[in-house]
């Protein structure tokens, strides 16, 4: 009956919903990427929306919002077949909301032709969109469905890792693209293809970029003061001794963001201009009150 009950309290009410929301703007973005600038300049990178532009120029009767909906309904059928409804999870919901945001935007602004005649600047856009949209579904902890159920199959029945699998599929996605749409526009989604898996490694780092902060300090203990009632984190204490000052030290080190790194060091600007501080990026912070384990 607790357990009842602590799945759902308050707290895992407002996780839920941020993760729900996180989760739909991610897809929201990704599928804006497609529909304004993958589509209308023929950029077929990989997954599903590859598949979809090229099978929308081959079969011009439907768009590439409705192959995304026979695509995915494809994998995720597969996906049920090979890996099971459990190993599915959220995949199932990614892969139709994606499809469903694509036809959206179709919808409201259809485009028979590029928004601009900047080719790169239309690349850009195809490529930061959906990269920061896939970032946040991935830090979220899910994903955009699509050709990654089929590395996934090929992750279990294979030797291949999923994110070669992912590579493999989304470079023969692209040579089809080059046979079809011409040399430069191939050369262009190899271009987006190195970019796109670029800044999704850039902008999942950016999301969780934490500070470890180390502070030595003559008034430890208003900073620790500070540091648990003002920014609400907590810090861990060492005893330390000084090389140069041959006294002993009290060490404290904690991680924040960065705003709050920047509070800590106004702060101990003001109680001791002569504190010693030191800060190490991390974007892989794991326990309470960051991501869990």
């Amino acid at each position: 009956m607790t357990n009842h009950k602590n799945l759902f309290s308050a707290e895992n009410l407002k996780h839920n919903a941020i993760f729900f929301l996180l989760l739909n703007c991610g897809l929201f973005l990704t599928a804006v990427g497609i529909a304004m600038f993958k589509t209308p300049n023929h950029f077929a990178f990989g997954g599903t929306s590859g598949v979809s532009i090229i099978l929308s120029t081959l079969f011009p009767k439907w768009n590439v919002g409705a192959f995304m909906w026979i695509v995915n309904a494809v994998l995720v059928l597969l996906g049920f077949i090979f890996l099971g409804l459990r190993s599915m999870g959220w995949t199932i919901y990614s892969s139709f909301a994606l499809s469903f945001y694509v036809s959206a935007c179709q919808a409201v602004y259809p485009l028979t032709a590029p928004l601009t005649n900047d080719t790169l600047l239309e690349l850009a856009y195809a490529v930061i969109l959906p990269a920061v949209g896939s970032a946040l579904v991935f830090n979220v902890g899910a994903s955009t469905g699509g050709t990654d159920i089929i590395a996934m199959i090929l992750h279990k029945y294979t030797s291949l890792e999923i994110g070669r699998a992912l590579m493999i599929s989304d470079f023969g996605i692209v040579l089809i693209a080059a046979c079809i749409y011409g040399a430069q526009t191939g050369l262009y989604c190899i271009l987006g293809l190195v970019l796109k898996c670029t800044v999704v490694d850039g902008m999942i780092e950016s999301f969780n970029l934490r500070k470890v902060c180390t502070v030595i300090s003559s008034h430890p203990d208003e900073v620790e003061e500070f540091i648990i009632n003002k920014l609400h984190r907590s810090a861990t204490e060492q005893e330390a001794f000084g090389a140069y000052t041959k006294s002993e030290k009290k060490v404290l080190m904690t991680v924040l963001t960065r705003s709050e790194t920047a509070q800590l060091r106004i702060f101990l600007r003001k109680i001791d201009p002569h504190a010693f501080m030191t800060i190490v990026n991390s974007s892989e912070i794991v326990g309470k009150g960051f991501r869990s384990i």
